[in-house]
């Protein structure tokens, strides 16, 4: 059968339409919805609260909205400001389209609710509304709105029925929607004649308008709010689409007898157009649309009482809440949602003595703060609508990229180390900025409410904190927070004085050539055993009992083998001047005992999980069980290190202890954070160890402890481990307290996972590309070439380090 060109054209174009639909599907996402809001209780300081979308109480009377002029950020198209303006969620891009043709909106949104509470709406004007909310209007006449050369009958079609409208009692709402002034821009722009003429018109008929709702105040009856706002401006040439200015932010004006009487227009500041959804809603006592994501505007309820605004605010900061916590499995790490937690707690105890009848000025004052917190709390926009890059993000950001950018560089190649102890140094004083945010800033505000609201008796078990398992006060634990950046630096800066890694100036002595040296053998010797003491009480207290054994014993091999090969003196060896070392075979071999026997036990807790039944003790027995083959790893790298670096280790694990229980845990890094900064260190740590782009650094004789003759496998295994010990030590660590974490994202193992090859593999691939392009180089056999055989080992070992985040993550994802 012979195909036709015109029949293989359009089979073409069908599988390139078919293909592009799932990408256009894919690429463009859903806005964030919840699929129910249901009423729960919470119990804040000993008083139980019902959390209901809504109190049912309204606070408003007739509501007008005069349409046909808020900040529109999200949306200047008409179909999808309506949706943000009814709904209160951001609509997806893919939205666009249906601007030509308006579908009936299905998501939970104002119109339905209003209809839902037997309240009864007449609409006039842009028959979009009409198309949205079909069947949700008692009465209704519709413009079309693409004709826009009229800008006169849209709007008298509008206007002609406001006398016997208003004249009505059988209303609750009234939607006015005038198009004339935008089909005005649409024709001639903003700067048009037509526009005075128009304007004056609309004054006169919100002067109508307010006259009528005026007249019929009375006493009793709720007071009535006219609400006149636009759902989009427009440009300087008449249109709108776009993201300019003029053509997002538009005015919004409240008029109601509740406010207080103003001399003339207050300006309240920028708002978002779905800060108007939850603010009709509550005050018209119904339900805030499930998806909404505005915030209240605190000042159309300032003349309610203090209970009653505070009782709004939270309403408000559950409902939206809920809806992004299905969205953001870290949302609980929020700063904002702490706030709004720290509120929450703060108006139960507020509450409390409410109830019992306390109504001095220091109750008021204390409501005041209250609601400053849950203000607060809203302003930061905790719930996720704003994707934001911290402080912290920025500079791990640049600071990955930088050092890819700088592998471009031979010099900067032969003196790497540099580009990584600037970063870490920098990384400290970032954490330390974040330390004193939290503890001086941050907590200052919270005590301000916390101290005379929340007695210590009213609270119920201490929370998790690394001061009291430690035996220490709650203020101890902040200064040793305080202290952990200093310390890590000094440690940092120690440590690039032990070991002389730079290329140019590395036949300089360095403080290791001076400890080596036979006059400083008695503190060699005394540095050493402080080193594997430090070690042993850093790495212990997670391991079992017979690890633990047999970690000690296992230190005392290390300081045994050193002693025999002549590195330190046993406090009983006589001195020598010219002592003759063995080989320490035996010493090691017996320390390889110990570290297989560790490694065997940690293993064997690890593969016990796949038979566990209990969830509480999986996660003992799988947190034991890596903890201990991460000993088992420092005893192995405690052996093989040389002895002036056994310090380097003391303080690797140091820093990885006080960083865990001061820092990553009362920060409340992500998994992506945490993985980058492990990254960093242990890329630091590399270069601690003496190493550097150099091959002629790379320590060899490593591959023949506790052997009697060279064995390649053997040899190669040591050699590799003891050269990359830093990124191994610190990515196991990694492993262990992510899965130690419980109140991680379920997927915090496979975050870290993903982050931790990524960073490995963008400057191995960007590398790659770069000595191919550079191959005629004059470096490129003694810098490019040599760099290239320490990214491509690096990249295997990283490898075979995900693989084994692969298997817990896949053992953590099937246990119930």
């Amino acid at each position: 059968m012979k195909l036709s060109l015109s029949l293989f054209a359009l089979l073409c174009l069908t599988y390139e339409i078919v293909s592009i639909a799932p990408f256009l599907r894919g690429f463009f996402p859903d806005p964030v919805k919840h699929p129910h809001v249901h009423p729960r209780k919470v119990n804040i300081s000993g008083i139980q609260i019902i959390l209901s979308p809504s109190d049912g109480r309204p606070y408003q009377g007739r509501l007008i909205i005069f349409s046909g002029f808020l900040n529109s950020n999200i949306c200047v198209l008409s179909y999808v400001c309506h949706q943000a303006l009814t709904t209160g969620s951001i609509p997806g891009f893919i939205d666009v389209v249906m601007n030509l043709n308006s579908p009936a909106l299905l998501e939970d949104n104002l119109i339905w609710q209003t209809k839902s509470a037997g309240k009864q709406i007449i609409f006039y004007g842009d028959d979009t509304w009409v198309r949205l909310f079909p069947k949700h209007f008692m009465e209704h006449d519709g413009t079309t709105y693409f004709f826009v050369s009229d800008y006169t009958e849209v709007d008298n079609n509008v206007t002609r029925h406001l006398d016997g409208t208003l004249k009505r009692d059988d209303w609750d709402i009234l939607i006015l929607h005038y198009l004339g002034l935008d089909h005005i821009g649409h024709i001639s722009g903003p700067h048009s004649s037509l526009i005075g003429p128009k304007l004056m018109e609309m004054d006169d008929i919100i002067k109508k308008i307010h006259a009528s709702l005026i007249s019929k105040e009375s006493e009793g009856t709720l007071p009535n709010l006219l609400v006149l706002c636009g759902d989009h401006g427009m440009s300087e040439t008449g249109s709108h689409g776009g993201s300019s200015e003029p053509e997002i932010n538009t005015p919004l004006v409240l008029i109601s007898p509740t406010f207080r009487r103003k001399l003339g227009f207050e300006k309240l500041g920028v708002l978002e157009q779905v800060d108007l959804t939850p603010t009709l809603a509550l005050g018209l006592g119904l339900p805030i649309s499930k998806n909404s994501v505005g915030d209240l505007i605190p000042a159309v309820f300032e003349e309610l009482s203090l209970r009653e605004q505070l009782r709004l605010l939270q309403i408000n900061g559950h409902q939206v809440s809920r809806l992004l916590q299905d969205s953001n499995p870290t949302f609980h790490k929020e700063d904002g949602y702490e706030q709004f937690h720290v509120a929450e707690k703060s108006h139960g105890s507020w509450m409390k003595l409410y109830l019992d009848g306390n109504r001095s000025e220091v109750l008021s004052n204390m409501g005041k703060k209250v609601l400053k917190q849950y203000l607060e709390a809203l302003k930061a926009n905790i719930w996720g609508s704003d994707w934001t890059l911290s402080e912290l993000d920025v500079l791990l950001l640049i600071g990955t990229v930088g050092h890819t950018l700088s592998l471009g560089s031979s010099s900067f190649i032969e003196e790497e180390h540099q580009t990584w102890y600037f970063l870490l140094n920098t990384l400290c004083l970032a954490i330390f900025q974040d330390v004193c945010r939290k503890y001086f800033r941050e907590q200052r505000g919270e005590e301000e409410v916390e101290g005379p609201l929340l007695p210590s008796s009213t609270e119920k078990g201490p929370s998790f904190s690394p001061a009291l398992e430690l035996g220490m006060s709650l203020g101890s634990e902040k200064w040793l927070a305080l202290a952990t950046p200093l310390l890590t630096l000094t440690c940092c800066r120690l440590l690039r004085s032990l070991n002389q890694t730079r290329v140019q100036w590395a036949h300089l002595p360095d403080f290791g050539h001076q400890l080596n040296s036979g006059d400083h053998k008695a503190f060699l010797s005394l540095l050493v055993a402080v080193s594997l003491v430090l070690i042993f009480l850093l790495v212990q207290h997670h391991c079992s009992l017979v690890s633990k054994i047999a970690l000690a014993l296992g230190l005392l091999g290390v300081y045994s083998y050193r002693a025999a090969v002549g590195n330190v003196l046993f406090p009983w060896q006589h001195r020598s001047r010219y002592p003759s070392p063995s080989k320490g075979t035996v010493e090691a071999q017996f320390i390889y005992v110990f570290v297989l026997g560790i490694l065997f036990t940690g293993l064997k807790d690890l593969l016990r999980l796949q038979v566990m039944s209990s969830a509480v003790e999986s996660r003992r027995l799988k947190s034991r069980g890596l903890w201990e083959v991460y000993s088992g790893m420092v005893l192995l790298v405690a052996l093989l290190f040389r002895a002036h670096n056994l310090p380097t280790l003391a303080c690797c694990l140091l820093i990885q202890t006080i960083m865990a229980q001061f820092i990553w845990k009362k920060l409340h890094y992500d998994a992506a954070q945490t993985t980058i900064m492990h990254y960093w260190f242990g890329q630091a740590f590399f270069y601690f160890q003496g190493n550097s782009n150099n091959i002629g650094t790379v320590d060899i004789s490593v591959g023949f402890v506790g052997l009697e003759s060279y064995v390649e496998a053997p040899a190669v295994f040591l050699t590799t481990l003891s050269t990359y010990a830093g990124p191994l030590l610190w990515a196991c660590h990694l492993l262990c307290f992510l899965s130690s974490q419980r109140d991680r994202a379920v997927m915090g193992l496979g975050h870290g996972s993903y982050c931790f090859a990524l960073l490995r593999s963008i400057p191995a691939v960007f590398y790659i590309v770069l000595v191919t392009l550079l191959r005629y180089h004059l470096f490129i056999w003694s810098v490019f070439s040599p760099k290239l055989l320490y990214e491509a080992m690096h990249t295997l070992i990283t490898t075979a380090v995900c693989l084994f985040f692969t298997f817990m993550d896949q053992e953590r994802s099937t246990r119930p």
